[in-house]
């Protein structure tokens, strides 16, 4: 029976998102040219919708997103102006002259201002907003050019609300990171140019900020050498022999009792991390389903769920427990 979606926000507070979309089928659509124009766009959207990515991969069929979408606040008329430019670079001339009347109305709060003022707010700092946005626009830009129509992702994007703790956000972001090394491409993601932690290693101001707030707003040069801890482990280089371990090998230590370092643990599929729906401490957890629980006056049959003890999580734990294929 396929599970019924829990869908967690907490759009009034600050919070960290880690999302994850696949194509239709899983097919391996996006060739390097298509991954560019993907990267672009997620800089672009979350721009718009003042979210901040702290780290992306992107896949053949897939895409991983971390992103935090801070409080809510106002949003000044000459910032949405600010936003709008940058979602549209290059308008047509009727966006251009409908904008030019908008610019105008603005001033004496004319009735097509209002209603393009509520229209922006309406995707300012929302996640839901933000993914929809990026499948759409990339969704368009691809059919066009590759002359095809139809459904390009194929559902809904999944999200895990993730509690804002250092150690918490860069595992994740580690996790979504490493991408590149479990497929076999690379043996260091910094090698990889579609994620986040190669264009921040690229001189990216904005990919480095990124990677920067998740690992506690050091310099540039304490960031990477700690992120390459997280990364690789004690000696923060890339591992010899194959981008993922065993599943086997990993089973056995467990069986037996023992824990892995956290950098190997990273070298497989965990989907805690993408279908846990909320992860973080215990308290956190709870927290978020009895609000789930008051928003919906559902009363859900679980319980925060502790971590399987493949390494030292810590306290953190999930609100869905995996049956099965919780690694892979």
């Amino acid at each position: 029976m396929r599970q019924r979606r829990i869908k967690i926000s907490v759009a009034e507070s600050e919070a960290a998102y880690h999302c994850v979309t696949r194509t239709v089928n899983g097919e391996w659509l996006f060739d390097d040219a298509a991954k560019e124009i993907l990267r672009r766009q997620i800089w672009q959207v979350a721009d718009y919708c003042g979210v901040q990515v702290y780290t992306y991969t992107i896949m053949s069929n897939h895409l991983h997103v971390l992103l935090k979408v801070p409080q809510r606040t106002p949003v000044s008329d000459a910032e949405l102006l600010r936003r709008y430019k940058v979602l549209y670079p290059t308008p047509t001339k009727y966006q251009s002259a409908r904008l030019a009347v908008i610019e105008t109305e603005l001033v004496t709060n004319g009735p097509e201002a209002l209603v393009w003022r509520q229209r922006q707010l309406a995707l300012m700092g929302d996640v839901s907003q933000f993914m929809k946005l990026v499948k759409q626009r990339f969704s368009i830009w691809f059919n066009k050019s590759h002359r095809r129509f139809g459904t390009l992702w194929a559902e809904r994007f999944k999200s895990t609300l993730v509690e804002t703790k250092e150690r918490l956000e860069q595992t994740i972001a580690a996790y979504i990171d490493l991408n590149c090394v479990r497929a076999g491409l690379v043996s260091d993601p910094k090698d990889y140019r579609f994620c986040g932690y190669a264009e921040a290693v690229a001189g990216n101001s904005t990919a480095r900020e990124g990677i920067r707030s998740v690992t506690g707003g050091r310099a540039w040069n304490e960031t990477q050498a700690h992120y390459r801890e997280v990364l690789f482990g004690t000696g923060a280089g890339p591992r010899e022999g194959a981008a993922t371990i065993s599943l086997d090998d990993l089973q056995r230590v467990v069986d037996e009792g023992g824990r892995l370092p956290l950098a190997t643990v990273l070298r497989c599929r965990l989907r805690y991390f993408t279908d846990g729906a909320v992860l973080g401490s215990r308290a956190f957890v709870q927290v978020q389903l009895a609000k789930y629980r008051q928003t919906t006056g559902r009363r859900e049959r679980t319980a925060p769920r502790a971590l399987p003890a493949w390494t030292d999580w810590g306290d953190w734990a999930t609100l869905r427990g995996l049956r099965k294929r919780a690694m892979g």
